[in-house]
């Protein structure tokens, strides 16, 4: 069965996308086969991946809905073990079609339970809201990774996150965890990025990855490319450590 992994923070800008586009890659050419749930009405993820959203008819809104089937929706790319379910501007209407299901926290989890044989890890991308879509992510989730900016401001901010995942463990996933804090947009050139990074680790000890993602050009320009890191410069330091953080997680270390 798959891991299944939701990539949240209510803020954005931090590196949710960039995260679950390019550790998917990564996890794919370790051989895990590996989906990647654009689950964000904005689909950045779905552009990300060289996927045009506009000639794309069938997303997740569609298999939510029961409109279409995974098997029309799924999209395989460029590697064996690499799927991609897209999204679009058609899910932005989830949180108001389902608001008085009496389900409507476990939309995803059972939709997605007849395909999680097939995957070794299923990556969620979140939208930066704690809305019910990534209130769905986080009940369908087995555990969920916090990318978390090197600025002071990230770290006040992410107590509301973390309050909500507990809520989330307390009412509707009892087995939810945090797989970890994956510190974003390291400026390897300023002192403020070594301090907020030394403090996320006194106050998160044990939730803090040794991975750190520096700020990169090369990986800021990629998506624009509709390609992962790998694929546009696998020898950019963006590609190196995105490849070392898939590592750390199949190895079950932080």
């Amino acid at each position: 069965m798959a891991e299944i992994i939701a990539i949240a923070n209510q803020k954005g800008g931090v590196g949710k996308t960039t995260t679950a586009i390019n550790l998917g890659m990564a996890l794919s050419l370790l051989e895990k086969k590996t989906l990647v749930l654009d689950f964000d009405p904005q689909g950045n993820a779905t552009s990300g991946f060289g996927i045009n959203k506009r000639e794309t008819d069938i997303t997740i809104y569609h298999v939510l809905t029961n409109k279409a089937s995974f098997q029309d929706a799924l999209i395989n790319k460029y590697t064996d073990y690499l799927y991609i379910l897209p999204s679009s501007i058609d899910l932005s209407g989830f949180n108001v079609e389902f608001s008085h299901y009496a389900e409507r926290e476990y939309v995803l989890k059972s939709t997605i339970s007849s395909i999680a044989d097939d995957f070794d890890y299923l990556l969620v991308d979140c939208p930066p809201s704690l809305s019910l879509i990534t209130v769905n992510a986080l009940v369908a989730a087995h555990s969920v990774i916090i990318p978390l900016q090197c600025e002071f401001f990230s770290l006040e901010g992410i107590s509301q996150l973390l309050t909500t995942i507990d809520i989330i463990k307390r009412k509707f996933n009892c087995t939810l965890s945090i797989k970890g804090i994956l510190m974003t947009m390291h400026d390897r050139r300023t002192k403020l990025s070594y301090q907020v990074i030394d403090e996320a680790r006194r106050y998160f000890p044990k939730l803090i990855f040794r991975t750190v993602i520096s700020r990169s050009i090369r990986l800021s320009e990629a998506p624009s490319h509709g390609k992962p890191i790998m694929l546009y410069d696998i020898k950019s330091v963006g590609s190196e450590q995105y490849l070392k953080l898939a590592s750390e997680i199949l190895n079950g270390k932080k």
